[in-house]
């Protein structure tokens, strides 16, 4: 029975899958020494099994051999321990191969060291795709455009340098979380939308993203997104490229603000306004919130121009527009209407509280002294939008308002019915 268990053993061994090799347990002598392989190693190595019998293993290696791994074997040999590990071996005909063993000691009845059993696998294949998929890797580093990897999920697997240098955040803290820890509230719900039906349509998806840095910062890149599909065509993972458009965009915000300022006050000049207008009268009749429009003109301004000359009267328009701006909310938009007229959108305001900061706007205007010229006062009218109403309709409104103001006195609000 223990003869016939020994035979089924050796078959076993002999047509394994897995190459074997078993060596003696002398390590004097340049051993040890093979006693025994089976067709899978022969296979492997290009050797014949009398070519390996009484050879060392050594035989196996070359140039490219880890000699650190080497040592790490003799010493496990020696101390007669289990070892697994990985290198370069070399086939008969020089041709070199990955391969990864585990040897395990044999001993014998009374516990004494006899033999080493090493099962080895060719890896080639796997190093190869590994070797590839770091180069891959480190080309992607290299690349000037920030990528990022992601699993079907969204979760990240990957992130260059490039994607580093531009977000502030380390590869280690970005892997295993999602993109939106980038977003900055700049795009709604419809946009992101957008984005996830076309990539479960399997169809790539490209925009320009304001996100937000580690440290708070924003910045503007051109995002292009696209799924990865394996043999089958299933998606797999998701990659996206990015150019950074920062610079360009600010660059054409700040020549936007320049085209949209007026040079003397620093206030939007009408054209801005007008524009600005427009939209927070479609916005607020679309979602059925308040809008106020103030006029104001400075009081008597010919007369300064007429008494103390242009640059005086400059002086005076542009220390007007300084306390609009100071006296203003920071969503109202404050506009040189032209000459010696001004304009405040005052969005989500009703008349009640459009009347409170009418007023405050009169109060800082006639609070102010110029030199030679003394105080000025504005006179101010006020509208708040109603239904239907357009934009040059709510002008004229606050306007009428405004004449009422001028020949009641000047230096005060009026405000314009409804239906004026």
């Amino acid at each position: 029975m223990s003869s016939q268990r020994e035979k089924l053993l050796e078959a076993a061994v002999a047509q394994s899958f897995n190459a074997v090799v078993i060596t003696d347990a002398r390590l004097d002598g340049g051993g040890p020494h093979i006693v025994y392989v089976n067709r899978a190693f022969c296979e492997m190595t290009g050797y014949a099994a009398e070519d390996l019998i009484g050879q060392s293993p050594r035989i196996l290696q070359g140039p490219d051999t880890d000699p650190e791994v080497i040592d790490r074997l003799r010493t496990a040999l020696r101390s007669g321990s289990f070892f697994e590990g990985a290198t370069v071996n070399y086939r008969r005909d020089g041709s070199a191969y990955d391969v990864e063993w585990n040897i395990s000691p044999v001993r014998d009845d009374g516990g004494e060291l006899s033999h080493f059993v090493s099962v080895q696998h060719n890896i080639s294949d796997k190093m190869w795709m590994r070797r590839e998929r770091d180069l891959l890797a480190q080309a992607l580093n290299v690349a000037s455009d920030p990528i990022i990897v992601t699993d079907r999920g969204g979760a990240i697997v990957f992130v260059n340098q490039a994607f580093e240098r531009l977000t502030g955040y380390p590869a280690d803290e970005m892997l295993g979380r999602t993109p939106a820890v980038l977003r900055s509230g700049a795009h709604d719900a419809a946009f992101y939308s957008g984005l996830y039906a076309a990539l479960a349509r399997g169809r790539p998806f490209r925009a320009t993203f304001t996100n937000r840095r580690k440290d708070g910062s924003l910045f503007h890149a051109e995002q292009s997104i696209a799924p990865l599909c394996d043999g089958e065509g299933e998606v797999t993972h998701f990659v996206s490229v990015s150019k950074d458009l920062t610079e360009r965009i600010e660059r054409e915000r700040a020549l936007q603000e320049i085209a949209s300022r007026d040079p003397l006050t620093g206030l939007y000049n009408r054209r801005a306004g007008e524009q600005a207008l427009e939209l927070q009268v479609q916005a607020a009749h679309a979602e059925g919130t308040a809008l106020s429009l103030i006029i104001g003109d400075i009081d008597h301004f010919k007369s300064i121009n007429d008494r103390h000359g242009h640059p005086a009267g400059d002086r005076v328009l542009a220390g007007v527009g300084e306390a609009l701006r100071g006296a203003v909310r920071s969503r109202d938009l404050a506009v040189r209407w032209g000459g010696e007229e001004f304009v405040v959108l005052v969005p989500e305001c009703g008349a009640a509280r459009a009347l409170e900061l009418a007023e405050r706007l009169r109060s800082s205007v006639a609070g102010l002294q110029f030199p030679a010229v003394g105080r000025v006062t504005m006179s101010l009218g006020l509208a708040t939008l109603v239904a239907g109403e357009t934009a040059a309709g709510l002008v004229m409104r606050a306007d009428r308002a405004l004449y009422r103001a001028k020949h009641g006195g000047r230096d005060r609000v009026e405000t314009a019915a409804a239906l004026d």
